[in-house]
């Protein structure tokens, strides 16, 4: 791993003592996780296998779903787990470290969210950003803000290069319908593995999520709207 790539190391203590740790690391120029376990992979891995009904990758050209391999480790550690055992999860980054205490669901959610986002599946590509400034736990009001305002941010530096002439969320929108499918895909690839739920959960987690992004922005954005209004003596 190069010094200068941007890492998340995460901890899950459960209540009964069990340990284990996720180390991510991310390029710096192109912010795609590297790859987290060795080949071989299992065959659920493979990209024909309940290959997801948006993806635009052929199998002629790509054995693996990209996501698939890199949440392998995940799946195998967490399969047995409970969603809803306590555990207490750490994550540290570059810069500052967050600890919760809290669900084995929320803990893995938070990090299928990051592997999700930087596994250069295409669907998922224009997550990478956000990526990049990780915040584990988000609520979904904090992530409606995070992914509007660097979508917008993103829509300003494209409009600098004459790419775009105006600002709206229609693709965000279509770009986070695209998401669900995604999900739904990843979800049908775990469903047959484990007996318990906690990996299952977590991709359904950011399911809900997602889909609560994709429906009509404006009404998502009215849970922050009033953060930015001024008060009559402002």
């Amino acid at each position: 791993m190069k010094d200068n790539a941007y890492w998340f190391n995460y901890g899950i203590e459960l209540e009964d003592g069990q340990r284990t740790r996720f180390h991510i690391a991310l390029n710096p120029l192109t912010l795609t996780m590297m790859p987290a376990s060795p080949a071989p992979y299992p065959s659920w891995t493979q990209l024909s296998y309940q290959q997801c009904t948006c993806c635009p990758l052929s199998c002629q050209t790509h054995l693996y779903c990209p996501i698939a391999i890199n949440i392998t480790e995940l799946v195998d550690r967490f399969k047995d787990i409970l969603s809803h055992k306590n555990c207490v999860v750490v994550c540290e980054t570059v810069d500052r470290t967050y600890s919760k205490r809290t669900s084995a669901m929320e803990g893995l959610t938070s990090v299928f969210g990051i592997v999700m986002a930087t596994s250069n599946c295409p669907v998922m590509n224009f997550l990478k950003p956000m990526a990049r400034f990780h915040l584990p736990f988000a609520s979904v009001e904090e992530t409606t803000a995070r992914s509007t305002s660097l979508f917008l941010l993103g829509q300003y530096f494209e409009y600098k290069k004459g790419r775009v002439n105006g600002f709206d969320f229609d693709n965000l929108e279509k770009s986070y319908a695209r998401v669900q499918r995604v999900n739904e895909g990843l979800l049908a690839r775990i469903r047959s593995l484990g007996n318990r739920d906690a990996d299952k959960n977590a991709i359904i987690t950011l399911h809900s999520i997602s889909q609560f992004l994709s429906m009509e922005i404006d009404f998502s954005l009215t849970t922050i709207a009033h953060l930015f209004e001024r008060g009559s003596d402002a």
